[in-house]
């Protein structure tokens, strides 16, 4: 798709961003990923790449990287829906795949195995599944459990 141009996100440009998020389904400020999280990411070394229309300037796709000293994990990517299955998010990942080589580091993304296009797209690329593993995950802090008593479901 011609006409496409990645940049890095400034902070003006969260509304844009959330906006992208809803579309795509990949959450938002309700899972914790506000612009205060997004500035302290990028502070410790991660990056959000947007993907930009240049006809109308319009963001239409992002890819955040978060950095944990050892590890890229790569995660919001995602294309307007309008936009998708035209080659725009081959742009935006090969984009995303320059800066984990400049950084000289492993990269990891979580993919639902039912979104045939973003695994194929990623496997293209060199991504490779990792093993059998399950994901799990605590996003209220309120509801870490310091007992010795295991919480009951």
């Amino acid at each position: 798709m011609k006409g496409l141009i990645v940049r890095d996100y400034i902070r003006s440009d969260y509304p844009e961003v959330l906006r992208i998020w809803s579309e795509t389904a990949m959450g938002g400020a309700e899972r914790g990923d506000d612009h205060l999280v997004i500035d302290k990411s990028i502070a410790l070394g991660g990056r959000l790449l947007l993907l930009i229309d240049s006809g109308n300037e319009k963001i239409i796709g992002t890819s955040w990287m978060t950095f944990d000293g050892r590890r890229i994990h790569l995660h919001h990517f995602g294309i307007s829906p309008g936009y998708q299955g035209k080659g725009a998010s081959k742009t935006l990942l090969i984009e995303s795949l320059r800066h984990v080589k400049e950084k000289r580091c492993q990269v990891k993304l979580e993919v639902n195995q039912t979104n045939k296009k973003a695994v194929n797209l990623y496997k293209r690329h060199g991504f490779t599944r990792l093993g059998d593993y399950d994901i799990y995950i605590i996003r209220d802090v309120e509801k870490i459990n310091l007992l010795s008593e295991p919480v009951k479901p």
